[in-house]
């Protein structure tokens, strides 16, 4: 995979979907924190569908922390891992009220420091919410970067690593978007869509499917 086809891969995905988005919903940095958090292991739709009551009825951290982790879990026990995602919800707003002002902080470190956040939930955060020009490999972006060779690598971090180095400044804001959603609806996992993919003859994969 060279620069200029890295390049026009990006360009196509940009050409189809100008402004890419999460699509969790959300209306705040601290309601996308919360989500992410949630949806580790979990599937964005499952995540809406419980953060909606949840959020109309505490939004921020000192709503959520006086749910308490009882309170929140009747309104997240239908998501995986709701238990541990509960507790580490109200250590996070507790967190969030005594060092930041109970605002989500615009750093790294802040961020990898709260409770059940860790790299690719800050960069999410960092990328969605405040616009750095992060990525965040889950398992989709790191399925698609290897098939397509646009950043191959045998770990999440090494994916991400070239990701930074190898994608061009002009795409890095919304590569996260365009990358996870090709993964999750024409690069799936068991039978990809190749005959349907704009950058099919671009990509790299050796055992494309005519579907």
């Amino acid at each position: 995979m060279n620069r200029d086809k890295r390049s026009l891969i990006f360009a196509r995905l940009r050409d189809a979907n100008p402004t890419p988005t999460t699509e969790l919903n959300y209306d705040s940095p601290f309601e996308l924190l919360v989500a992410v958090i949630l949806s580790a292991q979990a599937t964005d739709v499952s995540v809406n569908k419980a953060t909606g009551p949840l959020f109309a009825r505490a939004n921020t951290p000192e709503g959520l922390k006086g749910l308490g982790v009882t309170g929140l879990k009747r309104y997240i026990k239908s998501i995986g891992l709701f238990n541990t995602k509960a507790e580490n919800i109200i250590r996070t707003c507790d967190i969030l009220l005594r060092e930041h002002g109970g605002q989500v902080p615009e750093d790294r470190g802040a961020l990898e420091a709260l409770p059940g956040v860790g790299r690719k939930t800050a960069n999410v955060v960092l990328n969605t919410a405040f616009g750095h020009p992060t990525i965040a490999v889950d398992t989709h972006i790191f399925r698609v970067c290897n098939r397509t060779r646009v950043a191959s690598g045998k770990t999440v971090r090494q994916v991400e690593d070239r990701l930074a180095r190898l994608v061009p400044r002009e795409f890095k804001r919304d590569a996260h978007h365009w990358l996870i959603l090709h993964g999750r609806y024409v690069c799936t996992a068991r039978k990809p869509r190749c005959g349907s993919c704009i950058i099919e003859d671009l990509c790299e994969y050796r055992d494309k499917v005519d579907i």
